[in-house]
């Protein structure tokens, strides 16, 4: 295939931090890659750089003639009383120029106007055109094309950029979190929507079973180099770890190696002289080698929680209602240690009511909000942090406390503590504003965790954290002691973390199911097969003068049927076998990766045998 793109020696520094060196990569018409790097590695800076928006300082790119680019930024900014519709067809391509004097007609009700632009989409056969259009603006809940901007949320905002850039049909699409802002019925669409587009797609995300299945390719950035996978994400995590293995060999032989030349270079000048220059240069490229970390930087939470008593929270009729629209409606729950449910529901349904409600932070209308007397709530908000973004870093975390406590009992200083969380000491004095998105969640996250608390309320905790940080706040969930409340649209986050799901199902019902997001899917699945079976009607047979019979199962149909349930019941106990192992979040990659491709078979097959046990059971005994 054509090469759509290509980098040549990309080099960007961020202050007298140097993000990448000397990058060299391209993408072929039609890829669709993703970019996987840790929080403050410049992902974002090298996507400004490829959209145009900032200027590398050192080596090119270039984009192949005719090719249109469309760029979703990661904070999308707006003009001063810029209207929906004005910021969704900003776009400059005819179609999208004839679409908006379309709008703009039907607006103004000029009946004279409307009828020539009508005539206009007839002869430009825009119509199928429109009605894209009209159905990425229904699928992302676009409906006021007459509203402000400004008036808008931050996550509405992002939805309109995402309108904005998927409406234009560029050639190449360059996204930067898509899926932040997104519910997961929206996050499905989206999946589907790239799926089959033909446009060439780099894109920064870290929802991963969204990844998984959009991806062809990832590129990871680390130590300033980029590595590229030809596969998804479940190859990613396999590939990966043999390069890290490889890397880790190679330090280790460079380190043997340099001890026998460290010897040749710690003998007289006069000796060395008489050598070779080049054994000088290899001498000091192997110890550049040498000195490299063998093992990954990373951190394991371990963080003191405060003692939960054997009464936690209780709710009882709790109903809450604005302006007549009702949020939460004659809800009751007693919450137990250690329980661990995440929060399903479209936005706007309530999800953030109940949390607030919970906190105390909003009183319900009616109903007895119950709390132990030991309950300590750390509640990460969606909205992240709340501080002056003028403070440094450290001042961030000294001003909660001078001291924090591990889990083993060991204190930490507030240096240390940033250390832990991979702040190095060169960035204890940045200020807040100057850190990236991901950073100032990582930071959000210790002033929660940082004040030991029982309870934990995570409002869409994915947005913005980079893999590797939400793998390591994953494994720290599973061994959490007291209770985990998490409302996410991250599907494979929601599948490794809670054990119980409340769906809000609109005007304020809250329904309570026992399993993770998986779960919840094969049962509707399940539930809708079921009801498939039960309204099917069966073929009518003619049967003339009373001679045609309806055909009987055969002996062999009937040994297919008893071998089929047999089959599906295997099936059946392999999958829940899977799926609890998978969610316990204790197995290696490889094996991760092992199980994972097994339960995308095992679904499979389960679907094939149902289907053949369904055609089998409606043939006549």
């Amino acid at each position: 295939m054509a090469n759509i793109l290509s980098v040549e020696g990309l080099t960007h520094h961020w202050g007298d931090i140097r993000l990448f060196d000397s990058l060299n990569f391209g993408l072929e018409e039609g890829e669709k890659a993703a970019l996987i790097a840790r929080n403050g590695t410049g992902k974002t800076t090298l996507l400004n750089i490829l959209a145009g928006k900032l200027v590398a300082d050192e080596g090119s790119f270039t984009i192949r003639k005719g090719i249109r680019t469309g760029y979703l930024t990661q904070l999308p900014v707006y003009s001063a009383g810029q209207s929906v519709m004005e910021a969704v067809f900003s776009g400059e391509n005819e179609m999208i120029s004839l679409v908006r004097s379309y709008e703009s007609a039907l607006e103004s009700h000029d009946q004279a106007l409307i009828a020539k632009m009508i005539e206009k989409m007839d002869s430009a056969n825009a119509w199928d055109y429109e009605n894209r259009v009209k159905q990425v603006l229904s699928q992302l809940k676009i409906s006021r094309l007459d509203q402000p901007v400004e008036q808008l949320s931050g996550g509405q905002q992002k939805r309109v950029a995402l309108a904005a850039v998927l409406v234009e049909e560029p050639d190449l699409l360059i996204l930067d979190e898509p899926t932040n802002h997104l519910d997961i019925e929206m996050v499905d669409w989206l999946e589907e929507y790239l799926g089959r587009n033909k446009a060439t797609l780099l894109m920064v995300t870290h929802d991963r079973y969204f990844l998984d299945r959009v991806c062809n390719s990832i590129f990871e950035m680390d130590n300033e180099s980029l590595y590229k996978y030809n596969g998804n994400y479940s190859y990613f995590l396999e590939k990966r770890e043999e390069r890290i293995n490889q890397r880790n060999q190679e330090i280790e032989r460079a380190r043997n190696l340099l001890r026998k030349e460290q010897d040749w270079m710690n003998r007289m000048p006069q000796a060395r002289a008489t050598k070779a220059k080049y054994r000088i240069d290899a001498f000091y490229e192997l110890k550049d080698v040498a000195e490299q970390k063998t093992e990954e930087e990373g951190f394991s939470l371990d963080i003191k929680t405060t003692r939960l008593g054997s009464k936690v929270l209780n709710l009882e009729g709790v109903s809450k209602s604005f302006d007549g629209n009702m949020l939460v409606d004659d809800f009751s729950y007693k919450f137990v240690k250690g329980e661990r449910i995440g929060i399903l529901g479209k936005n706007g349904s309530g999800k953030s009511t109940l949390l607030n409600i919970l906190t105390g932070a909003l009183n319900p209308d009616k109903g007895v909000v119950d709390a132990g007397e030991t309950l300590v709530f750390g509640y990460y908000r969606q909205e992240g942090i709340q501080l002056d973004e003028s403070k440094k870093v450290i001042e961030v975390i000294t001003e909660i406390a001078e001291v924090v406590t591990s889990g083993s009992g060991n204190s930490m200083n507030a240096a240390q503590f940033l250390r832990y969380f991979l702040f190095p000491n060169e960035m204890h004095y940045v200020q807040v504003d100057k850190l990236s998105g991901g950073e100032k969640k990582r930071l959000y996250l210790m002033t929660v965790l940082m004040k030991n608390p029982n309870f934990l309320i995570l409002d869409e905790p994915t947005n913005d954290l980079d893999i590797f940080t939400l793998g390591v706040l994953e494994e720290y969930l599973a061994q959490f002691q007291g209770c985990v409340l998490v409302v996410s649209h991250d599907r494979y986050f929601l599948d490794r973390v809670v054990d119980q799901l409340f769906l809000f199902q609109g005007e304020g019902k809250i329904k309570s199911f026992p399993g993770n997001y998986t779960h919840y899917q094969d049962f509707l699945k399940n539930q809708q097969k079921e009801v498939e079976r039960k309204t099917k009607k069966p073929l009518a047979v003619r049967q003339p003068s009373g001679q045609e019979k309806p055909r009987r199962m055969s002996f062999k149909e009937k040994q297919e049927l008893e071998m089929l349930e047999k089959h599906i019941k295997a099936l059946e106990e392999e999958k829940a076998s899977l799926e609890e192992s998978l969610n316990r979040g204790s197995l290696l990659p490889e094996a991760l990766m092992t199980s994972s491709r097994r339960l995308g078979e095992l679904l499979k097959e389960l679907d094939e045998s149902e289907t053949r046990w369904l055609e089998l059971s409606e043939i006549g005994e």
